[in-house]
């Protein structure tokens, strides 16, 4: 498993589908009042099948309670503000994402185009593209992908440490009314997808709609509504084959 952790996570095609006046900022707060901040330091997942998809991930904070850096103790990537103001990620390491940490063989919220969302904003039905070999033909052909989520009744964990990472301020300048021709499209494809609340079940379908991947995750929570530990269940429905992960949150005191 790669934890694809590059805060250039936003590198991604865009697909214009919505005309939302409010800012990221705003419909997390809709979707969460008065939820307390908590900043990720470190998230660990471990495999039950086999101990080299293990991953721990750390995040280091400056003075001012910026992401300094992200580490998964081989690559790193370091983050560079100016005036508060994120300017420059550096390093080859990875960021937080959202698929990676549920195992997912797909990249729906890297490449999606959201069909619907749910009174919270939360992307519920993504369509997607996925370029595969055919065996047959001996090429490589573009299938076209869906994806169903659910979300917990809770904050998304991992939005105050974005906005820590000044990526959430870049969000909110993002004006979905605007032509894309005026704004970088991965970001505007980054805001598009970014869920307001904890994800807790995506289940994949082919072209005909036909249930293929199914991830489920069962979260322990604390007393701020965040996950303090959890259980990934990814379950191939093609061929029934099952994997299990333990995923561990720890958030700054």
């Amino acid at each position: 498993m790669k934890l694809k952790l590059q805060i250039t996570l936003l590198t991604v095609l865009a697909v214009f589908m919505s005309c939302s006046e409010d800012s990221a900022t705003d419909e997390f707060n809709a979707a969460n009042q008065n939820a307390s901040v908590k900043l990720i330091t470190n998230l660990s997942v471990v495999s039950a099948q086999d101990a080299s998809e293990n991953q721990s991930v750390t995040i280091n904070y400056n003075g001012n309670n910026q992401v300094a850096n992200i580490t998964d103790g081989v690559e790193t990537s370091i983050l560079v503000y100016d005036n508060d103001n994120l300017t420059n990620v550096t390093g080859e390491g990875e960021t937080l994402n959202v698929e990676e940490l549920y195992q997912s063989p797909y990249d729906a919220f890297e490449t999606g185009e959201v069909l619907q969302y749910d009174s919270n904003m939360n992307p519920v039905s993504i369509r997607f593209l996925e370029e595969e070999f055919d065996f047959v033909t001996n090429t490589m052909s573009v299938v076209e992908y869906f994806a169903e989520i659910e979300y917990d009744a809770t904050p998304n964990p991992f939005f105050y440490t974005l906005e820590a990472a000044g990526i959430i301020d870049v969000l909110d300048n993002v004006d979905l009314n605007f032509s894309m021709d005026v704004q970088a499209p991965e970001i505007v494809q980054a805001r598009l997808l970014l869920p307001t609340n904890n994800i807790k079940k995506i289940t994949y379908k082919d072209e005909d709609l036909t249930p293929i991947y199914q991830i489920v995750a069962n979260y322990v929570y604390d007393a701020q509504n965040y996950p303090s530990t959890g259980t990934v269940t990814s379950t191939d429905l093609e061929d029934d084959s099952v994997s299990v992960y333990t995923t561990t949150f720890t958030y700054m005191e």
